[in-house]
């Protein structure tokens, strides 16, 4: 008799395994020949060579499919082991529109026309502007296409950066290091990656920098081939910071800037790098920019009366 074991450290195992092992039921139903036992983040299975053989690539199918999908159901399984096709090419019925299959299954898509919009120039364009008021999806939207094109293996590595700019505060006054200060301008970014990948999955790839979220500064110098990199919040970039972000673009890399032309944290002397690219770069074949407004507002109902009022007043 052989052993198999399967090491399943970059997936929670309750994902794998199911609530009380109701997953692992279904599996061993499946391979009757073999003793399977499921321990903290090790599955290991005895019995013959061949039929291992056969539970292993059964076994890497159904992770496959939960790092895609984000989701690993006791209806999921039989479907994925029936079938002769790698786990993470098969999709759950009805959701051709779906950007990123979240965790516990979230469906994450573009729910707004200007979101949609974003979606399409993306495919079409390797340089994207989207800019709007808060609560229209913008960064959201961009994350979520970045986090596909890693699944689907269209990129290597995601980079997201924003400009330490601070809104009202003193960042010299926060306590800590200065990963420590930094952080909470970064936040918004760790909560929408949060919502797309799996928490060890994240860690993982943040560790080995697959995933790297960064101040703007830590931009300089570079090149970013085969990335997708999202500048978050880019109202509050100097021309000159834009610029030198925009060209740290190498091969197969797309980018997309967010930014909300109505928020700007600047002094009051400088320029918007977002309010002076769009004079000059939206002539340029290959660069689109997506304007985002009220309509596309997702929050609470309130936010959008809020955009309201201030916009309104004199």
């Amino acid at each position: 008799m052989s052993e198999k074991i399967i090491n399943i450290e970059s997936i929670h195992p309750i994902d794998i395994f199911g609530a009380n092992d109701q997953n692992m039921e279904v599996i061993r139903n499946y391979f009757p020949k073999l003793k399977i036992v499921s321990r903290d983040n090790f599955v290991k299975a005895y019995g013959e060579e061949t039929d291992l053989l056969d539970f292993e690539e059964k076994f890497t199918a159904l992770m496959l499919y939960f790092e895609k999908f984000g989701r690993l159901t006791k209806t999921d399984i039989p479907k994925i082991l029936d079938s002769d096709t790698n786990g993470s090419a098969m999709a759950p019925e009805g959701n051709s529109d779906v950007l990123v299959h979240g965790k516990n299954g979230m469906l994450i898509r573009a729910r707004t026309a200007n979101q949609v919009k974003l979606v399409e120039s993306s495919k079409k364009n390797d340089l994207v502007f989207a800019i709007g008021p808060a609560g229209t999806g913008k960064t959201y939207t961009a994350v979520a296409l970045a986090v596909r094109a890693l699944k689907n293996k269209e990129i290597q590595r995601i980079i997201l950066t924003r400009p330490a700019v601070e809104a009202g505060e003193n960042l010299g006054f926060l306590p800590g290091d200065l990963k420590e200060k930094l952080d909470p301008y970064m936040q918004p970014l760790y909560d929408a990656l949060g919502d797309m990948l799996p928490t060890q999955k994240l860690l993982q790839y943040i560790e080995e920098r697959i995933i790297e979220i960064a101040p703007l500064a830590f931009m300089r110098g570079r090149t970013l081939n085969n990335a997708f990199a999202i500048l978050d919040e880019a109202q509050n970039t100097t021309p000159g910071q834009l610029k030198m972000f925009l060209t740290r673009m190498g091969a197969s890399s797309k980018f997309i800037v967010t930014g909300d032309i109505t928020q700007i944290d600047l002094p009051k002397n400088q320029t918007s790098g977002l309010m002076h690219s769009q004079n000059i770069l939206n002539k340029i074949p290959g660069i689109d920019f997506v304007y985002l407004d009220k309509s596309d507002i997702i929050r609470h109902k309130l936010v959008s009366r809020i955009i309201d009022a201030y916009s309104s007043e004199k």
